[in-house]
Parts: C-alpha cells; sequence; structure tokens
C-alpha cells in the first residue's frame, strides 16, 4: 500500500510531496514524489507515531470520580481510543505506590500491582502499544517485594525513581505547595500546613535508608534491563547520583541547573506537551520552553494530556534550530533512543509503519493513526483501509 502526496517528516529534513511504501507493516520504500494510485494525503503531514513515555491518564480512567471504580477493561479500552486519537502509538501507562493509601485503594501496593497484571493481560487486545512505567517512590520500602516481583515477572519497562517529600523535588517551594493542597482540598491554610509537617515526618528517611532502596531497585532494573527514570531532579548533586545509578531519562527536572546538568551526563530530559503548550509548569517548576530554547529540552511526554502533544510540537518547531524535523524527534525518536526502542519512531525504511497523518495549520488535528501499518484511529479524511 502507498500513501502519497503527503509532506514527510523525517529525521532531519521534510520531504515536500513524497510517498510511502508500506508492506506487512513496515516501511518498505520512500519516494520524493507522489505515487499514482497510493491513497492520496493532499498534503498533510505524514510524522512517525507518538511515542509517550510519561501517561497519567490511567488512573483516572479507573476511578473518574472518588470511590467511583470501573472494570480494568472498559478503563483500558477508553484510553486506548483517547491515545490513538492523539496520535500516540506506544504508550508508557504511568502507574504509582502510595504508602498512605488503604488495601485495594488507588496507589495501594495491592491495587497498583494488580492494574499492572491486569493491563498486561489484556494489551495484546488494544490497539497502541502499551507499556508499563512504574512510578517507585524511595520513601516506601514495603514497595520493594511488589516492584522485585513485577520485574521478576518482566511485567515493567520502566521505572521512574522519585521522591515526592515536600521541600525538595516538585514540592520544594513548601508554601507553594500548602497553599495547593489546602485549594485542592477546601480546607483552610492551617489545616493544609499541619497535613503537610505530617507528610514530612512520615516520609523523611535516613540518607543511608534511601541509598539502600535507590541501590536495590537499580540492581533489580540493570539484571532485567529495564530502563530507569529519576524523577523531579532539583539539584545537580542529585543529578549526580541519579546517573551513579543508571538512570537514563531526567524527568520533569525542576530548574534550569537541574536540566543542563542532567544534560551533560548524557540523560534525556523529559518534559510535559502541557507545559510546553501552555508555556509554564502548573507548579511553577521549569518552562518546557525555556528548557526548549536552552537546547536541554530532549523529549515531549503526555503528562496528563495526551492531546497537547502534536501543538507543544508545533509550537517548539517555530523556534527549533531543525524547524518541524527537531520538534518532531522530541516525540517520537528522542524517546524512542532513550527507551531502547529500534524499530519505531522514525519514517525510515526498514522501521515500523507506525505513523500518524496530521493537519499542522493552527493548533494541528490528527487525523489518521497507524500502528504496523494497520489504521488505529481515522477521522475519516484520509481513505485509508484498517490493514497494510
Amino acid at each position: 500500500m502507498w500513501l502519497s502526496d503527503l509532506r514527510i517528516v523525517q529525521h532531519d529534513r521534510v520531504i515536500e510531496r513524497g510517498a510511502v511504501r508500506i508492506d506487512n507493516g513496515m516501511i518498505a520504500e520512500i519516494r520524493e514524489e507522489p505515487v499514482a494510485g497510493g491513497i492520496a494525503g493532499d498534503g498533510l503531514a505524514l510524522m512517525p507515531g507518538f511515542i509517550d513515555m510519561h501517561g497519567d491518564m490511567i488512573e483516572r480512567e479507573l476511578e473518574p470520580r472518588p470511590r467511583v471504580n470501573m472494570p480494568a477493561e472498559i478503563a483500558f479500552r477508553e484510553l486506548d481510543r483517547r491515545l490513538a486519537g492523539a496520535g500516540v502509538v506506544t504508550a508508557y501507562a504511568a502507574v504509582s505506590f502510595t504508602t498512605g493509601a488503604a488495601a485495594g485503594e488507588m496507589r495501594s501496593f495491592e491495587h497498583t500491582g494488580q492494574v499492572i497484571r491486569d493491563l498486561c493481560a489484556v494489551r495484546d487486545k488494544l490497539n497502541v502499544d502499551h507499556r508499563i512505567h512504574a512510578r517507585f517512590d524511595i520513601t516506601l520500602e514495603n514497595a520493594l517485594s511488589v516492584i522485585r516481583g513485577l520485574i521478576e515477572d518482566d511485567a515493567l519497562d520502566l521505572v521512574s525513581l522519585m521522591d515526592h517529600t515536600p521541600g525538595q523535588g516538585q514540592y520544594r517551594d513548601i508554601e507553594r505547595h500548602i497553599e495547593h493542597v489546602a485549594h485542592m482540598r477546601g480546607i483552610s491554610r492551617t489545616e493544609a500546613q499541619a497535613l503537610v509537617e505530617r507528610k514530612i515526618a512520615d516520609r523523611t528517611r535516613p540518607e543511608d535508608v534511601l541509598t539502600a532502596t535507590l541501590r536495590e531497585i537499580s540492581d533489580l532494573c540493570k539484571a532485567h534491563k529495564v530502563i530507569m527514570a529519576s524523577h523531579d531532579d532539583d539539584t545537580v548533586e542529585k543529578v549526580a547520583l541519579m546517573n551513579a545509578f543508571g538512570v537514563a531519562i531526567s524527568e520533569f527536572p525542576v530548574d534550569m541547573i537541574a536540566a543542563k546538568e542532567a544534560h551533560a551526563c548524557g540523560l534525556a530530559n523529559a518534559m510535559g506537551a502541557p507545559n510546553a503548550l501552555r508555556g509554564q509548569s502548573y507548579s511553577g517548576n521549569l518552562s518546557a520552553r525555556q528548557a526548549h530554547e536552552a537546547g536541554v529540552l530532549d523529549i515531549l511526554a503526555s503528562d496528563y494530556h495526551p492531546s497537547s502533544i502534536l501543538p507543544a510540537i508545533l509550537i517548539l518547531a517555530q523556534t527549533d534550530p531543525n524547524g518541524l524535523p527537531g520538534a518532531v524527534r522530541l516525540a517520537t525518536a528522542n524517546p524512542a533512543k532513550a527507551l531502547g526502542l529500534i524499530d519505531r519512531g522514525r519514517i525510515e525504511v526498514g522501521q515500523k509503519a507506525d505513523l500518524v497523518i496530521a493537519e499542522t495549520d493552527g493548533m494541528g488535528h490528527i487525523v489518521t493513526s497507524m500502528r504496523n501499518g494497520r489504521v488505529i484511529y481515522s477521522d475519516g479524511v484520509v481513505g485509508l483501509n484498517k490493514a497494510a
């Protein structure tokens, strides 16, 4: 099957009116002119399918309202449709463990472990290539046994090492965090301050305990070839520590100093597409646009809003030294490289036909998403069959 008359966004250039032949789910041939008889794209953009290494949406699908739990398969299928419609063809579902949750509640060891196993059981029935990203809080020693079992069962594809104790990382500005807690919970500032202080006391661990936890999870990941990421790096020292334990990705660096240090260490800096789209972090941390301008932004992730990826790419393309190809790499080739996915992320012969056809005017619009040459989303504009 030929896809023809498309603006083909390759790794370092754009073919203005080209064509791509798909055979058995792979890219078999690329031409720099339209092909007669091919499925006409009418000048729309053809990009690699987006690779989302951090998406927090699964919990919202499982529990759309507090204490309203939906069956796992319904939640997974709903998320699957949402991702495909946003151009995401490979997705890492970010799931978390929290020490304060009771057994069976969202983010409890029991609940999160079961969510991971449920998704592993059904993902072959879904359209998007779903993978598991476990968010591991290093202050939760009891989660080690859960993580160990999941890693040994090959259920995890990515583990991020984080510490959400207020006073550092994402919540470094305690006063701002207290105001946020008060607003979100509808309580007084005094009550919020007491909650934050209690959380600090509950989560604070001696440095040697945290180091031992980091070492154990790092050894497990290395032994089973699971990629590691750090989370909310906020100091040069923290970046150096995470680098020493073998992380490949620095997720959401808090400030420019940490982002530049991570980049210098060879880590890939990942930031949220909503941040890039809006021009600011919702928590007041580093702007993705500023990181991009400084040349230290490597990966765009959906974070909590997958439909932000395409418009964020189009905004960053306006200032990227390599234009649209450079911005597209942030959601395709760059995460593929960081995550060890050598068979996708580029429009090249021999790569998977994981592709997105998009309108690029204004905020942009996903027209078609394809995985292995099969249409997994279409708005009906381009007349494609379900498989190629």
